[in-house]
């Protein structure tokens, strides 16, 4: 027959397992939820926050007063307003390098304004029709970056891209794409 001493004993064992098993349950509980918060950071930093880039490639809109006027249309692709959105410029006759951006003061720029969820806003610039025209006759190249650069809550980011003229479809080919 089973005593009073050792059935106690036999509960202090099984007493003893059960923390055990709730310690182990609770450490892996929080583990899991470390893994969640992280995910959740991620998924803050790049799911909840504006996405802003092209519709489409230049393509030009229209000539006129000796100026061919090109025009690009970009979207907000995220869930959040990307407020003042800059758009930079910059044309040169050789490839260019982002390293442009570093000084911005050397693009022009133009202040677009905000940009809500799916959004679209359209942004023109002119080049020179005699430009354009010894581009078509193979005596020139045209190269342009564009910029647009917008604030958001979590910092700042932007959209860049280095096209070249293609004189015989009559529009910019993207030579380099990033996203900041």
């Amino acid at each position: 027959m089973v005593d009073l001493d050792q059935i106690e004993q036999i509960f202090v064992i099984l007493n003893t397992l059960g923390t055990i098993i709730l310690i182990v349950l609770f450490w892996k509980t929080i583990k899991h939820l470390e893994e969640a918060s992280k995910n959740a950071r991620i998924q803050t930093n790049y799911r909840f926050r504006p996405w802003v880039g092209p519709t489409n490639g230049i393509k030009l809109m229209s000539v006129t007063d000796n100026h061919h006027q090109f025009g690009i249309d970009i979207k907000n692709y995220g869930e959040i307003p990307a407020s003042k959105i800059i758009a930079m410029f910059k044309m040169k006759n050789e490839m260019m390098t982002r390293d442009l951006l570093k000084n911005p003061e050397s693009l022009d720029s133009f202040n677009l304004g905000p940009l809500l969820p799916n959004m679209e806003k359209r942004y023109w610039f002119f080049i020179d029709s005699d430009l354009v025209e010894k581009a078509k006759n193979g005596d020139t190249d045209i190269f342009t970056l564009l910029y647009f650069s917008y604030d958001h809550l979590g910092g700042k980011s932007g959209y860049g891209m280095i096209s070249q003229y293609d004189p015989k479809a009559d529009l910019f080919l993207h030579k380099d794409m990033w996203v900041d």
